[in-house]
């Protein structure tokens, strides 16, 4: 996901730090010299991802738009100049602008905000922004939490003691909890030096900027990868106790479908999976230079030569038009599949399906698909030309039912004035008349529209008084037995006004 630094420029940050009882440096080259750190990681290990660098005091300003070029960022880094106050609800409009401008609401974000700790002065301080937090109106809200998915890294070039020694830790915390809570607040451990700095940005690549590291098996064969980005773990919220389930190290492939067969389903995320001694792609993307893979040719040419089952898979599935479908944990799935970026090149992807048992209908449980050699029959016929997906649900979908829909008046008077017609025409029309009587009363006790079962109801002992001598006399009986029976589920009772509960009709000794 794309990351904005947001550099704290004000002038807390050019206070001095005195290193090694000699050497004097300020807390802002300490911090420069921890984002070099982290832009050196990320241009050898994320070169895929964009970066934005924003500087900001009580003003913002975009220093290098979102770009995979980590020496633009760099060397921006190595021309910041000082300003004046911190003011950081301004910075967080900044950063909310720049982000929806360039992806949009719907992509996830990480902002990395790099500051002393210093909450401000006056108005505009984060302290300030947070007590008039509940004051305010509609066009002057809290840019927190942001309108797109956001991880919050909070860098303070301080340690923990410096900040609880005001309510500078407890400002951070709500300003994390307003985010969204998905973050952390990291500190320098022990006194403020090079060392310290560059221990608390490692704990952040560890954290953030990692890809997992797994093996990938299939049978007999394994080969190890890395996945990028690193798979979040997922809550699921329809456990009793949720707990956070993570990708497992070891990928077991346990087998492969037709494209066709799998269609477009529902993923949570995707992620690149390339081969751990295979760089040759990623360098190909990335927009470093090469002179790193031209001083060790040697390395780089016995990895490019060594076969690997990883390669193997891609072409193998780029060619036959299939994915294969990857068990990540326990009842947990996903797939893997070739994708192409341009015509002559193209990715091992895979995509995480939700968890559970059955993350795609249409294909049913996962654990009971097989081999077609153990089908009696191939189910994909003699020439291909058919597909015994999708499965056929054993329960009939509401969505695949003629639903009673009452939007306006005139439906539901015709749906009446349907029943009364039906109902002057018995016996005749018995089973059309209990047919269209039921549906009426499925649909208000689905409404819970109980008003309307008991006008009905009285509409039909009208329709009783009104018949004329010459009816037949199971009329006044079916008419009576449909009224009582309305009326009995019009109160509420769940004997009578079960909604699986149908009207059937009387039985009379008459003969037609």
């Amino acid at each position: 996901m794309p990351t904005v630094v947001l550099m704290d420029v004000s002038l807390s940050m050019t206070r001095p730090v005195l290193l090694d009882g000699s050497e004097e440096f300020q807390r802002k080259n300490l911090a420069v010299h921890g984002l070099n750190m982290l832009f050196e990681h990320m241009a050898s290990n994320y070169r895929l991802e964009f970066t934005s660098l924003m500087a900001f005091s009580s003003l913002w300003e975009l220093l290098v738009p979102f770009t995979r070029d980590y020496n633009a960022l760099q060397e921006a880094l190595s021309n910041l100049e000082d300003y004046d106050k911190t003011c950081l609800e301004s910075a967080l409009n900044g950063v909310s602008n720049v982000v929806q401008q360039e992806w949009g609401s719907a992509c996830p974000c990480q902002v990395v905000l790099v500051t002393d700790g210093s909450l401000g002065i006056g108005k505009g301080s984060l302290r300030h922004s947070l007590q008039t937090l509940k004051h305010r109106v509609d066009d002057k809200k809290f840019p927190l939490p942001f309108p797109f998915p956001t991880k919050m890294f909070i860098m303070s070039v301080a340690n923990a003691e410096e900040l609880q020694m005001t309510d500078a830790m407890d400002n951070l915390e709500e300003l994390l909890r307003l985010s969204g809570g998905d973050g952390q607040i990291f500190t320098t451990e022990g006194p403020l030096c090079m060392k310290s700095v560059q221990a608390m940005f490692g704990r952040l690549i560890d954290h953030a900027y990692t890809p997992l590291h797994a093996v990938l098996h299939c049978g007999n064969l394994s080969s190890d990868v890395q996945v990028f980005p690193r798979p979040e773990p997922i809550v699921m919220d329809e456990e009793v106790e949720p707990m956070p389930r993570s990708v497992n190290i070891d990928l077991e492939i346990v087998g492969f479908i037709e494209i066709a067969d799998i269609s477009s389903p529902p993923v949570i995320s995707r992620h690149l999976v390339l081969p751990i001694n295979v760089n040759k792609e990623v360098d190909e993307v990335g927009t470093g230079t090469t002179d790193e893979l031209e001083e060790e040719p040697s390395a780089s040419q016995m990895a490019g030569k060594s076969p690997n089952f990883c390669v193997l898979l891609h072409g193998s599935l780029k060619v036959e038009g299939m994915v294969a479908l990857v068990q990540l944990g326990p009842e947990w799935y996903g797939m893997l599949y070739s994708q192409a970026d341009s015509k002559k090149k193209s990715n091992l992807m895979m995509s995480l399906f939700e968890p559970g048992p059955e993350p795609l209908p249409w294909l049913g449980k996962i654990t009971h698909l097989g081999p077609i050699s153990e089908a009696a029959e191939n189910p994909y016929g003699e020439d291909d030309s058919k597909s015994p997906f999708p499965l056929q649900p054993s329960a009939k979908r509401s969505y695949a039912q003629n639903v009673t829909v009452w939007i306006k008046a005139s439906g539901l008077q015709t749906d009446v004035q349907k029943i009364l017609r039906n109902a002057r025409k018995l016996p005749d029309k018995t089973q059309t008349f209990y047919k269209e009587l039921n549906r009426l009363r499925k649909a208000a006790l689905a409404f819970g529209f109980w008003e309307l079962l008991k006008g009905v109801a009285d509409l039909l002992e009208r329709e009783c008084t009104l018949l004329p001598d010459s009816a037949h006399p199971d009329a006044a009986f079916q008419l009576s037995h449909a009224a009582q029976q309305l009326k009995l589920a019009s109160t509420g009772d769940s004997q009578y006004a079960a909604f699986d509960h149908n009207i059937a009709p009387m039985h009379t000794d008459f003969s037609s």
